[in-house]
């Protein structure tokens, strides 16, 4: 199990979660953050610091924004496991599911 990123992330992006994960497993797309499934340990230090309280327990993501565990993963299909995000930078890409949706808010 790993933590999630759903909805309220998308274009967003604020970072406070990439501050207070120890293992720096949170990587930058375009349009959202994604935690990464295999680097992830589970201490939840990012959950509490998201402002727009995006980031859920895989087993809790809430129904309406399922569909952003498949592409969690979908993230890292191609990437595989680079040892920690600080090391490549924000990566050029979101998944085909976050890619397809509408524009949110306002892009930091």
């Amino acid at each position: 199990m790993t933590y999630i990123i759903a909805e309220p992330c998308v274009d967003v992006l604020d970072k406070a979660c990439i501050e207070e994960c120890p293992v720096d497993c949170i990587y930058e797309g375009n349009r959202m953050l994604y935690i990464h499934p295999d680097e992830c340990v589970d201490c939840g230090a990012c959950e509490p610091v998201c402002p727009v309280e995006a980031i859920f327990y895989e087993d809790d993501v809430p129904e309406q924004w399922k569909d952003y565990t498949s592409a969690n993963y979908e993230f890292f299909e191609d990437l595989g496991s680079p040892g920690g995000a600080s090391k490549i930078g924000k990566v050029e890409k979101d998944s085909p599911f976050v890619a397809a949706q509408p524009p949110r808010g306002e892009a930091h």
